[in-house]
């Protein structure tokens, strides 16, 4: 039985997975997470998220949440739930590490 992985919290520090990279195709107009063998098109929301809450500087999640909250004035227990699924679900997927 497999068990299920847990969530991304908001104290999690998050960066991109060995391997990927976060890619603008000009092109297209798409920005893209590139993994060996698959690619993940993000639209303008999962953008914002990533670039926020993944880094090299190791921030905590919260503070990319923290700065979405603002950025689109919206509630902060909806951003961070929001942002909490859509990260989980890329860890989830081998796009995020913790």
């Amino acid at each position: 039985m497999n068990a299920i992985p847990p969530r991304i919290g908001e104290s999690d520090r998050l960066r991109l997975a060995p391997g990927v990279m976060l890619r603008n195709d000009r092109r297209r107009s798409q920005w893209m997470l590139m993994a060996p063998e698959r690619l993940l098109v993000l639209d303008e929301m999962a953008l914002a998220v990533v670039r926020a809450c993944v880094g090299p500087e190791g921030a905590e999640v919260a503070a990319g949440i923290d700065r979405l909250t603002a950025e689109y004035d919206a509630p902060r227990a909806e951003v961070a739930a929001d942002v909490l699924e859509l990260l989980t679900d890329l860890r989830n997927k081998g796009y995020v590490v913790t």
